[in-house]
Parts: C-alpha cells; structure tokens; sequence
C-alpha cells in the first residue's frame, strides 16, 4: 500500500483550475520530489495534498484512507506535515518556543523527539534560546522543519526547502532531508534545485501546466537528457 496515492487531481483556486489531472504516489520511506517550470502547478498540488487549496475532481489517499479536501488542521493529525516555502516559523519566538509549538497537539513527553531533533540539527540546540527574527534564511528552515518534526509524521511534505539559501545551506538541507527519512519518514518535496534534489531522492516527477509530463527513478531522470535539457538546466 502507498503511503500517499493521489489520482487525477483537478482543482485550484477561484473557480480556475490550475492542476489539471495530477497523479503521483509516495511509498513508505520514499523521497519523492517534483520539478517543472514556474507556473507548473507544483506548490499548488502539494498544497491541496495537505489540504489548502480545493480538489474539484480526484482523490487523495493516506496508507489507504480517502483524505480528498481534508481539513488543513487535520493533516498533522493523521501524520503529515507540511513546510510552505514561506512564512513558516514564528519570527517572534525563539527556537524552542517555535519547536514546543510544533508539539501543540502532543500531550505526552515529547523530549525524546525534542533530542532527535536537536542531534539531527545541532545548531538549533545551540541557538535554542535566540529569536528566530535574528537567525538567517537557513537556519529559519531548519527551525522549520524541526517544528514539523516534533509531532513524528509519517510523511514530511516540502515546498521550495532550499529557495534563497547559500550554496553552503542548501547542501545542508538536502543532507538533513537524507538523515529524516532515515527515521523511516516519506518525503515529498517541490524543488527549484532540480539535481540536487533528484541526487537525494528514490522518484521524481515533472510537472508543466498542471499535468504530469514525466516519471521515473531520480537516477534515470538525471540520466534523461531530453529531461535535462527541458526542466534541469541542461
């Protein structure tokens, strides 16, 4: 059983529909990217996975169960997380109050997670008390992907992790992307980095006007020089 199957996914937003019979699936302990040009539909599909923008035709299934249109509130409930590319820390708090806020509906002892969390991000230990307006874009999003780590999602759900980091950050993060799904977690991730998301990841897909253009191991995908050529930057 996959753990996430999406089937001919038709939706957008005001009534106009910008994804245009998407499919694609995530298998236990898969990585998972998609790629395509701008305007390809990409974060607007991730989005209405997690269940932010409205599916007018399709459906969406989570290890088996029909969550079309699910509530976004309801996502972390049943064991998916998802990290939008923007706005996705609170600027005002400092890194431990935005990790304890990500445990928001835990009321157990999460410190274990915490210590999981800290180890796979050691500079969130070491900063755990800064405002997280004073830290840089990469660290930003390594509190954010913490934060969405705390409630132990079954699948981790990525818009753009890397847009705006340093070549440095960006290698970082690719790295920790490898280290989370070790745990055991799927991930789905949208990524402009086109190769260096497809080095790290099982599958990918190619998105272009709301349709799904290719699909195929990473391996080959970065091997396919017509897919190259088009949507990797030669």
């Amino acid at each position: 059983m996959s753990l996430l199957a999406a089937s001919n996914i038709y939706g957008g937003y005001g009534g106009v529909d910008i994804l245009n019979g998407v499919s694609l699936r995530v298998e236990p302990g898969e990585i998972v990217t998609i790629v395509g040009p701008n305007g390809a539909g990409k974060s607007t599909f991730i989005k209405a996975l997690a269940g932010l923008v409205t599916i007018r035709l399709g459906d969406v299934r989570f290890e088996g169960r029909d969550i079309t249109n699910i509530p976004p509130e309801q996502a972390p409930r049943i064991g998916i997380s998802y990290v939008p590319q923007e706005r996705n820390v609170f600027t005002s708090m400092t890194v431990m109050e935005n990790l304890e806020m990500g445990a928001f509906l835990r009321s157990d002892d999460y410190s274990g997670q915490l210590e999981r969390i800290f180890t796979l991000f050691p500079r969130l230990r070491e900063r755990r008390s800064q405002p997280v307006w004073q830290m840089s874009g990469g660290e930003r999003q390594m509190v954010a992907m913490g934060r969405a780590l705390m409630l132990e999602p079954k699948l981790l759900i990525l818009d753009e992790p890397t847009a705006g980091l340093s070549p440095l950050f960006m290698d970082q993060v690719f790295e920790q992307v490898k280290e989370i799904n070790a745990l055991g977690i799927g991930i789905l991730m949208v990524e402009q980095n086109a190769k260096q998301a497809l080095a790290v990841s099982d599958r990918g897909y190619v998105l272009a006007m709301g349709r799904n253009r290719f699909e195929d191991r990473a391996d080959q995908m970065l091997q396919n020089k017509e897919i190259a050529e088009m949507f990797l930057g030669g």
